[in-house]
C-alpha cells in the first residue's frame, strides 16, 4: 500500500492525491488477479518453398521473431540495462529508492521521472499484449496511478517466478524499436541487417536508446537523428560508468557512424512478385482463410497467420515454378490481355507445385503508364483496369468473384469415368455423325435441330463409329454427347464434383446441385461449365493416383513456435472412383497426347507431339470452346499433372481466337522440364 501511494504521487501532482492514492493503494490492488496472464507477443510467420530453405514470403502485423537470450550479444544486454534500469540485478522488481526520488523530483517541478524498472516495463507490455479489448490496452499503457500500482504488484510477482535472465530475454523480444521492428531480432535485421548476436557496442546503444521513444529517437528521420545520436552517446557513457565497457571501447563506439536507413521485408504476397511466387502465395493465403482449424472467422484465421509465428513449408517447387513462368513468357507477353495460365499438381497428395501466368502479381500504380484498361469495352469506358500486366486476382485458382473459364473437351473425361462406373467398356462403340441431334431440349438450337441440343464435331472428317479410345483421342463431340445420354448427365456432373470441380459460377452451381437440372445439362460433357487450371490439373491427377482424389493443398508442413507440427494442410484424400475405373480411363487418356494405350488402339491424337517431347508415359486432353474463346491442355505423368488455359479473364465475349500453338507447348515443355532426369515410370496396367 505504501508503494501504491508513493508511485501514485510520482505519477500525479500532489494536489490530485487525496482519495486517488487510497483507491489505487487498497481497492485496485486487492482486485487484481493473483498472477500476470501472459500472452505470446505477435510473431512473424515465415513461408518457405518445398526445399524448406527458400523463403517466399513473410506474414505479420508486427515484424518480430523471438530469440533466446543466448543469441543476443552481451553488448545489447548491457546496453538496455544501462539505458533503462541500472539496478536491474539488485532490485526485486520495484526500485523503491527510484520511486521516492521520482516522487520528490516530480513534485518540485523537475523533469518528470517515472521510476519504472525494466521488470515493470515488461509487465506493461505483457498486459497490453494480453488485453482482450481496446480499453484494456489503454488501461495497460496510460499514465495513471492505478497502472503504476498494477505494474508494481505484477513486477514483484514476476521476479519471484522468473530469473533475471528470463525477464531480460522476454523484455528484449517484446520491446518496440521503431520503423516496424518489434523485438531485438527484428531490430537488428531492420537497422543493421545482422543477427542480434553480432551487435556492436555502438549498435546496441543506439537500439537501446530507441525503446524509450521509438519515434523521437528514430535515426532515419531528420528530427530524430540528432536526438538518437545524443541518446546513444549518453547510454555509452552509462555503460562506461557501470563497468560494462572500457574507455577505449566507449571512445570507439562514439565515433561509429549512425545508420540512416532501414530494410524490412514487406508483409504479404505482393512483395514476392519479382520472383513470380505471388500467385502461389495468394493461393496459400486464401487457403489459410478457409481453414476452420485456425479460427472461427476469416479475421481470426488471418490473425493467426500474421501473428502466430508459424514456420510454413509449402509445396511450391521453385524450379517447376521458374520453368512454368519461362515457358509462358516465351510465348505470351505480360501486356497481352489474353492470359496463359498454368497449374501443376502432384498426384496422390494434391500438392500444388506451381502456379504461373503472363501476369505480375502486383497492385496497379494509378500513375503507371503500363496499366491497361480492361479489354471489355464496356468496362474500359468506365475506366476499369484489366488484369494485365498486373493483377492480384486469383485468375489461376479461382474464387467467388473469379469462377473460371470454359475449358472445352477436357471435361469429356468425366463422361468417360461415369460410363465406366456404370458398366460400359472402353470398347463401347457409338456411330458418331458430323452433327448429332440429342434428346436434350435447347431453346437456342439452330434451325434444323427441332429445338434440341445439336452439337457438331470440329471437322467434317470426324464422323464414323468410335469407341472410347478413338473418340477421346480425336475428341469426337458426337460420341460423348450420346454417351452422356446413355449414362445420365447428372452422373457425369457427380463425377466432376468427386474429382474436385468447384462450380463457382452461381448458374453452374445451381444446375450441378439439382439432379433434375443436371440431368438435362446436355453440353456439360463439352466443357461449358467454368473451371480453372488448378481444378483440371487436380481432376486429372486423380486418374494418375488410381482414382484417389486429394484436395489441392499448398502445405507441406506447418510448425508452431514451440516446434509442434500440426496436421492442417496434410494430404486429405478420398477414393473418388475405383482403381479399375481410373486405370481404364487413363488408358484412353493416353491417346490424345501421342502415347499408346495398353488395352486398345488409339487411332488419332489432338496433341501428338507431347509424348515425344516429355519422354515419359503421358496422358491428357486438349480442350477448345466455341469460337476458340479458350484453348486448354492438360498433360500428366505419374509424378506431375500440368494444366494450362489460354483465355481472357476480363471479357468472356471477346473475339480473339485462342491458339493451341501457344498453350500446348507451354504446358508440355513445363512438364518435360520437370521430368528431365527422372526415371521412366509406366502407368499401372488396367
Amino acid at each position: 500500500m505504501i508503494a501504491g501511494v508513493v508511485v501514485a504521487a510520482a505519477a500525479f501532482p500532489a494536489v490530485a492525491m487525496s482519495g486517488l492514492a487510497a483507491k489505487a493503494g487498497s481497492q485496485e490492488l486487492g482486485e487484481l488477479p493473483a498472477e500476470l496472464v501472459e500472452q505470446s507477443s505477435p510473431q512473424v510467420s515465415r513461408i518457405y518453398a518445398s526445399d524448406g530453405k527458400t523463403q517466399i514470403a513473410v506474414m505479420y502485423d508486427e515484424f518480430r521473431s523471438d530469440v533466446p537470450l543466448s543469441k543476443v550479444s552481451q553488448n545489447m544486454q548491457d546496453a538496455i540495462i544501462a539505458a533503462e534500469d541500472h539496478k536491474f540485478y539488485e532490485h526485486n522488481g520495484v526500485d523503491l529508492q527510484g520511486v521516492a526520488r521520482a516522487f520528490v523530483n516530480n513534485n518540485q517541478g523537475g523533469a518528470r521521472q517515472g521510476a519504472s524498472t525494466l521488470t515493470m516495463q515488461y509487465v506493461r507490455m505483457a498486459l497490453a499484449y494480453s488485453a482482450t479489448d481496446p480499453q484494456e490496452v489503454v488501461n495497460a499503457t496510460r499514465d495513471t496511478a492505478e497502472r503504476k500500482v498494477t505494474e508494481m504488484k505484477y513486477a514483484l510477482q514476476v521476479e519471484k517466478e522468473l530469473t533475471k535472465q528470463q525477464i531480460l530475454e522476454r523484455y528484449l523480444n517484446m520491446a518496440p524499436f521503431g520503423n516496424g521492428a518489434y523485438g531485438i531480432n527484428a531490430a537488428s535485421q531492420v537497422y543493421f541487417s545482422k543477427k542480434p548476436a553480432d551487435l556492436t557496442v555502438a549498435e546496441s546503444a543506439l537500439l537501446a536508446g530507441m525503446v524509450k521513444a521509438p519515434t523521437a529517437f528514430d535515426p532515419t528521420t531528420d528530427s530524430g537523428y540528432p536526438q538518437a545520436v545524443e541518446r546513444r552517446d549518453y547510454i555509452i557513457g552509462n555503460m562506461l560508468e557501470l563497468g560494462q565497457i572500457t574507455a577505449g571501447e566507449a571512445a570507439t563506439a562514439r565515433k561509429a557512424k549512425v545508420v540512416r536507413t532501414t530494410e524490412r521485408p514487406s508483409s504479404g504476397c505482393v512483395s514476392v512478385a519479382k520472383n513470380q511466387w505471388g500467385f502461389f502465395c495468394d493461393y496459400l493465403y486464401r487457403w489459410w482463410l478457409e481453414q476452420e482449424a485456425f479460427g472461427q472467422t476469416s479475421y481470426d484465421r488471418e490473425q493467426q497467420l500474421k501473428n502466430g509465428g508459424y514456420r510454413i513449408v509449402t509445396t511450391l517447387d521453385v524450379d517447376a515454378q521458374a520453368s512454368a513462368r519461362k515457358e509462358i513468357t516465351d510465348r505470351q507477353k505480360d501486356s497481352n490481355p489474353n492470359a496463359l495460365m498454368l497449374a501443376a499438381v502432384e498426384p496422390g497428395t494434391g500438392a500444388v507445385r506451381a502456379l504461373a501466368a503472363n501476369r505480375k502479381y502486383k497492385i496497379d500504380d494509378a500513375d503507371d503508364p503500363q496499366n491497361k484498361l480492361s479489354s471489355n469495352p464496356a468496362d474500359a469506358r468506365k475506366g476499369i483496369r484489366g488484369t494485365y500486366p498486373n493483377t492480384t486476382n486469383p485468375i489461376i485458382t479461382g474464387s467467388s468473384g473469379i469462377p473460371g473459364y470454359q475449358a472445352g473437351s477436357v471435361f469429356k473425361v468425366f463422361t468417360m469415368v461415369a460410363a465406366l462406373e456404370n458398366g460400359m467398356g472402353l470398347d463401347t462403340s457409338i456411330y458418331s455423325p458430323q452433327r448429332y441431334q440429342s434428346r436434350y431440349l435447347d431453346s437456342a438450337a439452330p434451325a434444323g435441330c427441332g429445338g434440341y441440343y445439336c452439337p457438331a464435331n470440329a471437322s467434317a472428317n470426324e464422323s464414323g463409329t468410335f469407341n472410347m479410345w478413338t473418340a477421346f483421342g480425336r475428341s469426337v463431340n458426337t460420341y460423348f454427347v450420346p454417351l452422356q445420354e446413355r449414362v445420365g448427365a447428372e452422373k457425369v456432373v457427380d463425377v466432376a464434383k468427386r474429382f474436385g470441380v468447384r462450380f463457382r459460377a452461381s448458374e453452374d452451381a445451381e444446375r450441378a446441385n439439382d439432379p433434375d437440372q443436371a440431368h438435362e445439362w446436355g453440353a456439360f460433357t463439352l466443357g461449358v461449365s467454368a473451371s480453372t487450371p488448378l481444378d483440371i490439373a487436380n481432376a486429372y491427377a486423380t486418374l494418375a493416383a488410381d482414382g484417389k482424389y486429394c484436395k489441392p493443398t499448398p502445405i507441406a508442413s506447418i510448425t508452431t513456435q514451440d516446434g509442434t507440427e500440426i496436421d492442417t494442410g496434410k494430404p486429405d484424400c478420398t477414393q473418388a472412383t475405383t482403381s479399375g475405373v481410373a486405370r481404364r480411363a487413363l488408358d484412353a487418356a493416353r491417346c490424345p497426347v501421342g502415347d499408346q494405350a495398353q488395352l486398345g488402339s488409339c487411332g488419332g491424337a489432338t496433341a501428338r507431339q507431347v509424348r515425344d517431347v516429355v519422354g515419359h508415359p503421358v496422358f491428357g486432353k486438349t480442350g477448345t470452346t466455341d469460337q476458340d474463346k479458350t484453348a486448354a491442355l492438360v498433360v500428366g505423368t505419374r509424378s506431375l499433372v500440368v494444366a494450362g488455359y489460354l483465355a481472357n479473364p476480363d471479357w468472356a465475349a471477346h473475339t480473339d481466337r485462342m491458339s493451341h500453338d501457344i498453350v500446348n507447348p507451354a504446358v508440355y515443355e513445363t512438364l518435360a522440364d520437370y521430368m528431365r532426369d527422372k526415371p521412366v515410370e509406366e502407368f499401372p496396367a488396367p
